[in-house]
């Protein structure tokens, strides 16, 4: 389980520099420098790396083998093939992996809050149980996202998310309503009875060691990846 930073690529302003989202406007060219980059750093493939077409829905895709462009309209994937590295882009969205490693199902959901608050990590969770993954045995990272203390919504919006996913309803900094999705998923993942949670605390809107969609608008997009080792 790994997440990328915005730094070490060879895009340019506004996408600097470790661009890996291929929908931002960002010169192609660049953007596959830096995927290539990034399955090198890691040791894999870069045609071992499958990417979605992110659409903040709650779909959950399972998927058996490389792909050839990025999968359609899903917002988590889901695999058993060992050597297969899923990837999730994110720019304040919560970045979720999963892993089972004793019984071999890896997942990575992209958790915005439309996607948090339609289910979209309990629907991968049920989807990798499906798969003879057990909750005791699931390991959750969730990686660097908007903090609850800076991610500001109207007071009708975080009492939809809340009812919807309870736990993610809090104050900002400055004192109005706002939601830590991080929170809510922490709280629906032990309902599940996945137990084994780690939550990088890094807030994306303050640090600007990633990208951020809130405080930049045209930005790029960081990644979170899991995989299987072995083949």
């Amino acid at each position: 389980m790994v997440f990328s930073t915005r730094a070490g690529g060879v895009s340019v302003s506004p996408h600097d520099s470790f661009n890996l989202g291929d929908h931002v406007g960002d010169d192609p060219a660049a953007v596959a420098a830096n995927r290539t980059r990034l399955a090198g750093v890691l040791g894999l493939d870069p045609a071992d790396v499958v990417w979605m077409e992110q659409i903040h829905s709650n779909t959950v895709t399972v998927v058996e083998a490389a792909q050839d462009g990025p999968v359609a309209a899903t917002d988590a994937l889901v695999t058993t093939q060992r050597g297969l590295a899923l990837a999730v882009l994110v720019a304040d969205c919560v970045p979720v992996l999963l892993a089972d490693h004793v019984n071999g199902v890896v997942a990575a959901a992209h958790a915005g809050r439309m996607g948090a608050r339609n289910g979209i990590v309990a629907k991968t969770v049920e989807t990798m149980i499906g798969l003879g993954a057990a909750p005791a045995n699931i390991q959750v990272l969730l990686g660097p996202a908007a903090s609850g203390r800076h991610y500001e919504v109207p007071a009708g919006m975080a009492a939809d998310v809340e009812k919807h996913l309870p736990g993610s309803r809090t104050r900002t900094a400055a004192g109005t309503w706002g939601i830590d999705v991080r929170a809510g998923l922490v709280r629906q993942l032990l309902g599940l009875g996945v137990t084994n949670i780690e939550a990088d605390p890094r807030c994306t809107i303050e640090d600007t060691d990633f990208y951020s969609y809130r405080r930049e608008g045209t930005t790029g997009r960081q990644a979170g990846l899991v995989w299987l080792t072995g083949h």
